[in-house]
């Protein structure tokens, strides 16, 4: 049975809870939309900084942020469209904005939150859009689907992804399935080949998997007995892995186009006007 709440906390957080699978989620649309938390049977499944969290005025590190209109940096964070320069921050807007709520399903387990195209989002993105996530529970599942909707009159280019973030206290005890057989180091812009594990004694790991051979990467943690799978439709092109040492947490992170595509073209969506794209991202836990 699914319950839906709402509690007035910093921010109001909207609570979808599944009694018979023992799973909890919380969304927080004005702080852009996000999952701050995650559990199935009484694990906590998401890394959250709560003192950031508490800041408006910086970017949140923990739950699940939400990448669009493009994914990482652009250099110097400039892109030109039509021979203008516009300015557009790491990894966009939509983790920065307030969503509103479009619909509660205590059928289905559901919250659908939406955000459109604003004076603010037209200075940095001259495009009018549409997006709407739904966040659905299924047994030990969280479901993201997505449906990004061009208003424009012309074609509109972008990338977007997820940025989950994963608890962990022993990094040693991770173990990876992730469908590559090379990476990028996007620190040093140099091409590695991947042994199936990382450094961990590096400061900070930020590499990017591109072309991806399966819809399926997964990390698992001997110590907490638990793997984390993530399943992507096909428009997602790259996994990226990021973490910081000293940070008791881990992103595996679905991409539809590695960095910088807004000037690259590579991977980049171009969705026609008045057209709709529909995508869906599973974050599936298995308790080992």
């Amino acid at each position: 049975m699914f319950t839906i709440s709402q509690e007035q906390r910093q921010f109001k957080t909207y609570i979808l809870t599944d009694d018979a699978t023992q799973a909890r989620l919380e969304v927080v649309p004005e702080r852009g939309g996000i999952v701050t938390q995650w559990q199935v049977k009484g694990h906590d499944l998401l890394y959250m900084d709560a003192e950031r969290f508490a800041n408006p005025e910086v970017s949140i590190r923990g739950g699940i942020p939400i990448l669009f209109p493009i994914c990482g940096n652009l250099p110097d964070n400039t892109y030109t469209y039509n021979g203008k320069s516009y300015t557009l921050k790491q990894h966009g807007f939509a983790r920065e904005l307030s969503w509103t709520v479009a619909e509660q399903n205590t059928e289905e387990g559901s919250i659908a939150l939406e955000l459109e195209s604003s004076d603010r989002t037209r200075a940095v993105y001259p495009f009018d859009f549409h997006i709407r996530f739904t966040y659905q529970l299924k047994e030990n599942a969280l479901e993201i689907h997505q449906t990004y909707t061009n208003l424009s009159s012309e074609a509109m280019p972008f990338s977007t992804g997820l940025h989950p973030y994963f608890p962990v206290s022993d990094k040693s005890q991770l173990t990876f399935d992730i469908p590559a057989t090379e990476y990028l180091d996007q620190l040093t812009q140099t091409t590695h080949p991947f042994p199936g594990n990382f450094d961990f004694e590096q400061d900070e790991i930020d590499v990017a998997f591109r072309d991806v051979s399966r819809q399926s990467a997964s990390a698992a943690d001997a110590s907490r007995k638990i793997r984390m799978a993530i399943d992507y439709d096909l428009i997602y092109s790259t996994v990226v892995f990021w973490t910081v040492k000293g940070k008791d947490y881990y992103c595996l992170e679905p991409w539809t186009a590695p960095r910088n595509a807004f000037n690259t073209g590579e991977n980049l969506i171009q969705l026609e006007a008045g057209s709709s794209l529909r995508t869906l991202v599973c974050l599936r836990v298995s308790f080992e």
